[in-house]
C-alpha cells in the first residue's frame, strides 16, 4: 500500500531524573495506537521521543549520587527498555536532549531568533541561596502563587491555575534546597521577546486555526492572549538563560550562560528525529526542506500546555521552521474514583510491577483505550473496572467468537473455511459500517467511542453464535454444511474485529494473524473476505481472564506482606476446611437461595480449559441447563454422567468466553485445592429425584 500522508508524531520528553511512571505510559499507549493505526492506512510514521536529560534538578541529582549528570542521565536511559517494550510501545527512536543533535539545533535556532530581532538581553534581579552560594532555578524556588494564592508552587508557573509568572513574583519565596529566604542578586539574563506584536498576532492566527487545539485548550490559551484592562494583550518576554553552574546546552557567545531547559526540551523532537534520519539514511536536512507535506502532531499532558501552544510554536515559526499541525492534549490519570496515586497507601499503579506480576500489558491498552478520548479530560484506573471490563469485552465477547468456532474447523474441516451465510447478511453489512466508523473515531482519537462499537459488533457475533448454536449443529453429521457456514462467518467476524482492535492489542493481533493466515494489520483488510477453501491454522487459545488477586498484588502497598491467616480461638493450628467460618446470616438470608437435586445427563470436557466440564443438568424443569463447574481436576467426564448433584438454582445466568453458565453446582474443597485431598462434587442419597428443594 503506498504512503498517503507523512507524519511526525512525538509525545512529550520525559525528565531523566526518574523512572517512568503510569502517566508516562498511558500518554505513550495513546500515541502508540494512534500510531499504528495511521501506519495501517499505509501512512508514513517517523514516531520519537528523547530523555529531557538538562537542568538543576539532574545537576544537583547527580552530585547527591557522587555522579557526573550525563552519568546520573545515562542510568536513568538504561531502565527506559522494559517499560516502552513490555506495553508494546514502538518508538522509532529514543534520544537524549544532551546529544549533539540537540546542541547543534538548539543554539541554530536561537541564532535564528536573534537574526529576526527577537532576541534581547537586560540584567535582571534573581534569587540567589546564600547557603548554596548559587543562583536558584526557577524549579527551586517555592512560595505562594500571586494569581490563586496555592501554597508550595514552583518559581515559573502555578500547577493550579497554570499562571505564569516571574520568581521575583512569588508571595514569601523560599529556596527548595536549603528552605533559606532567597536574596537578589543582578545577573545578565536573555529573553525570546514574546512581547513583540508580531509573536502576539502570529499566536492569536495560529491557537485559533481551525482544529489546532482541542477547544477546552484553545479557552484556556484564549486567557493568556486575552487583552488587559486598558484593552492591550502583552505577553511577557521568556528568560531563555540560565546562570552556571548549570547542566545544559551554552548560549553562543555568551560564557557562563545556559539555555533554560524549556528551550532545549522541545528541541529534543527535532534532534531525536534528525538521529533517527541519519540512522536510516534519510537527510535530514532534505526532510525538513520539504516539511511542508509533513504533518507534525505532538501528544502532551495538559500541565505542560503553556511551552507548547505559546513558546513552542512561536520558537519555530520565527526561526523560520514549520510550526505543529496539532497539539494533543490529554488530562491526568487518577486511580479510585480520582484519588491521588500514593505508593505507600498502595493507590499507585507501579507499571513494572504490573509487568512483574505477570499481568498481560493488552489488558492495561484496552483498559485505558476505552477511558481516552480526543478531549483534555481525566480519566480513571478503577480496579473493578478494570477486571470487569477485561474479562467482559476481551474474553466474554472478542476471544469468545474465536474459541467457540475455530475447533470445528480444524477437525471436522480440515482446517480450511467454507462459504459465508447468506442470511447474516445485513451483520456482515453492519461489520462494514463499524469498519467505516471505527476508522474516524480512531483518526479523531476517540478511542473509547471505538471500543463502544467493536464491542457492539462482537455482541452481534456472539449473538449469532448463540442463535446458531455450532455445538448442538455438530452433533448432527447431516449439517456438516450448516456447521461448516455458521463457523466460518463467525470467523470472518472475528477476523474484521481483530483488525479493527490491532492498533490497541498488536500482540493478539499478530497470533490472530498466524492462526487465519492472514494480514490484520492493514485496515482494508476490514473489507476484504476470507476465501472459500483458504486454509488457516490450528487454533491456540489468546487470552487469559483477569484474576482479583492480581489486582489485589497490584495495589499492595510496597514492603507490605499480606498477614497470614490467623488461628482460631480455642487451639488449633488452622481452621477448619483452611478458612474461617463466614458471619452469622438469618434463615431469611439462607432461604433466598433455591438448592434443587440436579441430575448430569451430560458431561463433557471444555475445549481450551483445563479447569472446566460443561454439564448437562436436568432440574426438572422439563428442559436441560447448562452449567461450566471448576472440577476438571478431581473428575472424568464419564464418571459424572447419570449421577445427581446439588446445584444453585436461581443463581443469575454468567455469560462466560465458552458459553452461559446457568446456574452452580456445589462441591466441597479445602481452602487450598492444591495441597488438601481435592474437590469432592455433593452427590445425594439415593431416592432424591431431580427438581426437588435443599431445605
Amino acid at each position: 500500500m503506498p504512503a498517503q500522508r507523512k507524519l511526525f508524531v512525538t509525545t512529550a520528553l520525559p525528565y531523566a531524573n526518574g523512572k517512568f511512571h503510569i502517566g508516562h505510559i498511558m500518554e505513550y499507549i495513546q500515541a502508540d495506537i494512534w500510531v499504528r493505526f495511521q501506519r495501517m492506512q499505509g501512512n508514513q510514521v517517523h514516531f520519537v521521543c528523547a530523555d529531557d536529560a538538562h537542568g538543576a534538578p539532574i545537576m544537583i541529582a547527580a552530585e547527591k549520587a557522587g555522579k557526573t549528570p550525563q552519568q546520573f542521565v545515562a542510568e536513568i536511559a538504561a531502565g527506559r527498555k522494559p517499560y516502552l517494550e513490555g506495553f508494546h510501545i514502538g518508538f522509532d527512536n529514543w534520544h537524549s536532549t544532551d546529544a549533539p543533535e540537540n546542541h547543534q539545533l538548539a543554539q541554530q535556532i536561537y541564532r535564528d531568533l536573534k537574526a529576526n530581532g527577537l532576541i534581547s538581553s537586560k540584567v535582571v534581579e534573581q534569587f540567589f541561596d546564600p547557603e548554596k552560594n548559587m543562583f536558584l532555578p526557577d524549579r527551586f524556588i517555592k512560595g505562594e502563587c500571586p494569581n490563586c494564592h496555592a501554597k508550595d508552587q514552583f518559581g515559573d508557573n502555578c500547577e493550579v491555575c497554570s499562571k505564569v509568572y516571574s520568581p521575583t513574583d512569588l508571595i514569601n519565596p523560599y529556596s527548595a534546597l536549603s528552605g533559606a529566604t532567597p536574596v537578589l542578586k543582578s545577573s545578565e539574563h536573555f529573553f525570546f521577546k514574546l512581547s513583540d506584536p508580531r509573536c502576539l498576532a502570529f499566536l492569536q492566527q495560529w491557537t485559533r486555526s481551525e482544529g489546532r487545539l482541542q477547544s477546552e485548550v484553545l479557552n484556556k490559551i484564549s486567557e493568556w492572549l486575552a487583552p488587559d484592562e486598558s484593552g492591550k494583550t502583552v505577553l511577557g518576554d521568556w528568560d531563555i538563560s540560565r546562570d552556571a553552574p548549570y547542566f545544559g546546552i551554552e548560549i553562543p557567545d555568551a560564557p557562563g550562560k545556559y539555555f533554560y531547559v524549556w528551550l532545549d526540551a522541545p528541541v529534543g523532537y527535532l534532534a531525536s528525529l534528525k538521529n533517527y534520519l541519519d540512522r536510516i539514511g534519510v537527510d535530514y536536512e532534505s526532510y525538513v526542506a520539504a516539511f511542508n507535506e509533513v504533518e507534525q502532531y505532538h501528544f502532551i499532558g495538559k500541565d505542560i500546555i503553556t511551552f507548547h501552544t505559546l513558546f513552542w510554536p512561536a520558537m519555530l515559526h520565527f526561526s523560520g521552521r514549520k510550526v505543529p499541525t496539532k497539539i494533543f492534549v490529554h488530562g491526568f490519570l487518577t486511580v479510585n474514583n480520582g484519588e491521588k496515586m500514593s505508593k505507600s497507601r498502595g493507590t499507585g499503579l507501579d507499571p513494572l510491577k504490573y509487568l512483574s506480576l505477570g499481568m498481560n500489558p493488552e489488558w492495561l491498552r484496552y483498559y485505558l483505550a476505552a477511558k481516552l478520548s480526543g478531549r483534555n479530560e481525566d480519566i480513571d484506573f478503577n480496579p473493578d473496572d478494570f477486571i470487569a471490563r477485561v474479562n467482559s469485552d476481551l474474553i466474554g465477547k472478542y476471544v469468545n467468537i474465536a474459541s467457540r468456532t475455530a475447533g470445528f474447523i480444524s477437525k471436522r474441516f480440515g482446517g480450511k473455511l467454507g462459504k459465508e451465510d447468506p442470511g447474516a447478511e445485513a451483520m456482515l453489512d453492519a461489520a462494514v459500517a463499524a469498519a467505516n466508523e471505527v476508522k474516524a473515531l480512531y483518526e479523531a482519537r476517540e478511542f473509547a467511542k471505538a471500543i463502544r462499537t467493536i464491542m457492539a459488533l462482537a455482541d452481534q457475533a456472539n449473538l449469532y453464535v448463540d442463535q446458531k448454536a455450532p455445538w448442538l449443529i455438530a452433533k448432527d453429521s447431516s449439517r456438516d454444511a450448516e456447521l461448516h457456514m455458521v463457523c466460518t462467518t463467525a470467523i470472518g467476524l472475528f477476523k474484521n474485529l481483530t483488525v479493527m482492535l490491532a492498533p490497541i492489542l498488536p500482540s493478539v493481533a499478530r497470533e490472530v494473524g498466524k492462526w487465519l493466515a492472514a494480514d490484520v494489520h492493514e485496515w482494508d483488510n476490514c473489507y476484504v473476505k476470507l476465501a472459500e477453501g483458504h486454509e488457516i491454522n490450528p487454533y491456540k487459545h489468546l487470552m487469559q481472564r483477569v484474576e482479583e488477586k492480581q489486582i489485589d498484588a497490584l495495589f499492595e502497598p510496597a514492603g507490605e506482606v499480606p498477614p497470614p491467616l490467623p488461628s482460631p480461638k480455642g487451639g488449633g493450628s488452622e481452621y477448619p476446611g483452611g478458612e474461617e467460618i463466614a458471619p452469622v446470616i438469618s434463615i431469611d438470608d439462607f432461604t433466598k437461595i433455591d438448592l434443587r437435586i440436579a441430575k448430569i445427563v451430560n458431561c463433557e470436557a471444555v475445549e481450551g480449559s483445563t479447569k472446566l466440564l460443561r454439564l448437562t443438568l436436568d432440574v426438572g424443569e422439563g428442559k436441560t441447563r447448562n452449567v461450566f463447574s471448576g472440577i476438571a481436576s478431581a473428575y472424568k467426564p464419564e464418571d459424572l454422567v447419570g449421577k445427581l448433584t446439588v446445584m444453585v438454582a436461581n443463581l443469575a445466568p454468567r455469560k462466560m468466553k465458552f458459553g452461559v453458565s446457568e446456574g452452580m453446582v456445589l462441591a466441597a474443597s479445602d481452602r487450598d485445592e492444591k495441597s488438601a485431598p481435592g474437590i469432592y462434587v455433593l452427590n445425594p442419597w439415593p431416592g432424591a429425584q431431580p427438581g426437588m428443594r435443599v431445605r
